[in-house]
C-alpha cells in the first residue's frame, strides 16, 4: 500500500506515518505523532505532537487531536470534532503574563479499538472512551464512557448499547441480553459493561 501525504498538508519530519495512511490537504501532523497502516486525515485536521494513533483510524475534516491523546485501532473521528488536553484552560496566569508550555499539565483523551465520534463532539480530557462505544454528533463527554456505550446530549449520558457493526442493539427479551440488528451477534451485560458472545455461548 502506497502511503499518501498531499503537497499541502504540514507533517513534521519526526511523524512517523504508517504504511497506506493518507494525510489530505491543509492538514497538519505535529512532531513525533505516529499514526498506524491505512490512516485516513482529513482536510484541514489537527494531530498534536507526540500523540499515537492504532491502525485503520480515521480523523475527519477539521477535527482537532490534541496531544497527549492515544487513539486505539480503527477509531473514526468525525468532522470538526476536538479531543481536548486542558483541563482547567486559560491564556494568561494569575499575573497576567502569556502561559508558556511549562506553565500547564497536558492531559490527553483515551478512545479505545473500533471507537466512534460524532461530528461537532468535543471529549474533555482526561476522560476514555470505552472500545466500541458511540459517542452522538455534538455530545460533550466529561465524563469516562464504557465500552459498547451510546452517549448523547451535553453533558453526554448513556442512552443504550451499539456493537461492533455500529447499530444500537436491541433487547432480546432475555434481560441483559442484547441483539445487533445487523450481524444478529448477541451481547450480554456483565459487570456494568457488555460483552459480544461467542457461538460456544462465551464472551469475548
Amino acid at each position: 500500500m502506497t502511503t499518501r501525504i498531499v503537497d499541502s498538508a504540514d507533517v513534521a519530519e519526526s511523524a512517523s506515518i504508517g504504511e497506506g495512511s493518507s494525510v489530505w490537504h491543509l492538514a497538519q501532523v505535529r512532531e513525533d505523532a505516529v499514526l498506524g497502516a491505512g490512516c485516513v486525515i482529513g482536510r484541514g485536521a489537527y494531530v498534536g505532537t507526540g500523540v499515537r494513533m492504532g491502525d485503520h483510524c480515521k480523523v475527519q475534516n477539521y477535527a482537532l487531536v490534541y496531544e497527549p491523546a492515544r487513539l486505539g485501532h480503527g477509531v473514526f473521528v468525525g468532522p470538526a470534532a476536538v479531543l481536548t488536553n486542558d483541563t482547567f484552560p486559560r491564556a494568561v496566569n494569575p499575573d497576567g503574563s502569556l502561559k508558556a508550555a511549562d506553565d500547564w499539565d497536558a492531559v490527553g483523551v483515551t478512545v479505545g479499538d473500533g471507537a466512534s465520534i460524532g461530528a461537532r463532539a468535543v471529549c474533555i480530557a482526561p476522560v476514555r472512551v470505552g472500545a466500541w462505544a458511540t459517542v452522538a454528533a455534538g455530545a460533550v463527554v466529561a465524563k469516562d464512557v464504557p465500552d459498547h456505550a451510546l452517549v448523547v446530549g451535553v453533558p453526554a449520558r448513556q442512552v443504550g448499547w451499539v456493537g461492533h457493526a455500529g447499530r444500537p442493539l436491541e433487547p432480546t427479551g432475555t434481560p441483559g441480553e442484547w441483539r445487533c440488528p445487523q450481524t444478529q451477534e448477541i451481547y450480554r451485560e456483565s459487570d456494568g459493561g457488555l460483552r459480544r458472545t461467542d457461538p460456544a455461548g462465551g464472551q469475548s
